[in-house]
């Protein structure tokens, strides 16, 4: 019987967000694992015990990086840890869509901002800032040219946190066509889903968003399992490595599918709107700690 921990976040006082953790480790359970969900950050967990580790919804990670890269590395010297730090440390540090455009991918067209550099934004059309250490939306808005100063006070925010700011136009046919999220997980393709726009015109980068709005199941292209089969071949090491991963895409200018982020750390599985998927994700897990 494998001893598996699910880690996640501590909500505090609030509910959990995560509405497929309980589910999952229910099914573990009924499948034969001894399974629990643990809080990632919690001072008396045994990680050593556990013959595996799955990051599942540590989603305050975003606000403590530092501490978050350390309990990576402590985890996998304990134990199995999946997805692994190698894998981890990259994903957490979007700098990585510059890594997936220069091995070849089809991605949303990127530069970046480092504190101390000029505020050079897009004068001729519509863009996004968000910043490159991030999750959920976090710290991310969408300007025209002529938000310009807007568009400085929150670099100079980002910048004061340290934080390295993602430049990107913003792509139009999110608002047609939304954003599609392939999910894969022990290799294969799960399942699939499409989310409405999360930036809306004029909301400020600090104010509460709803992330997956509008979500439904969706039936992938080939071109887009095109895109995302090469994102994930391009992954430090290789796909195999991986146990679970989220490929998000929209359409480009010219039609066509671009990569919008690859989440290897804590990907949302939208469980709850493809229960079929559950019984597969709970094989995979199993297999792994094993």
């Amino acid at each position: 019987m494998p001893r598996i921990a699910l880690a996640t976040y501590d909500p505090a006082d609030g509910p959990a967000r995560d509405a497929d953790l309980p589910e999952l480790v229910r099914e573990l359970r009924e499948a034969g694992a001894d399974a629990e969900s643990r809080f990632w950050d919690a001072p008396d967990a045994d990680w050593a015990s556990y013959d595996l580790v799955v990051i599942r919804s540590t989603w305050d990670y975003a606000w403590r990086t530092a501490e978050f890269a350390d309990w990576v590395d402590r985890v996998e010297a304990a134990t199995r840890l999946l997805n692994p730090a190698e894998v981890i440390h990259w994903n957490c540090d979007k700098r990585y869509v510059g890594d997936l455009a220069a091995a070849g991918v089809r991605t949303v067209p990127t530069r970046y901002i480092a504190p101390g550099s000029p505020a050079d934004l897009p004068t001729a059309h519509e863009y996004v800032i968000k910043p490159a250490s991030g999750a959920g939306a976090r710290y991310a808005a969408r300007y025209t040219p002529a938000e310009h100063d807007t568009a400085v006070r929150h670099l100079a925010r980002l910048h004061a946190e340290d934080l390295t700011a993602m430049v990107q136009p913003y792509m139009r046919a999110v608002d047609t066509g939304g954003e599609r999220a392939l999910q894969f997980f022990g290799g294969r393709l799960l399942h699939a889903s499409r989310k409405g726009a999360v930036l809306t015109p004029g909301t400020a980068y600090d104010a509460p968003r709803t992330p997956h709005p509008g979500l439904e199941p969706w039936q992938p292209s080939e071109a887009e399992l095109a895109v995302a089969e090469a994102a994930l071949a391009a992954v430090p090491g290789g796909p195999d490595r991986l146990l679970y991963a989220r490929v998000d895409l929209v359409d480009g200018e010219d039609g066509l599918p671009v990569l919008m982020e690859l989440e290897l750390v804590e990907p949302n599985l939208f469980l709850f709107l493809h229960p079929g998927s559950l019984p597969e994700v709970a094989r995979e897990i199993i297999a792994a700690a094993s």
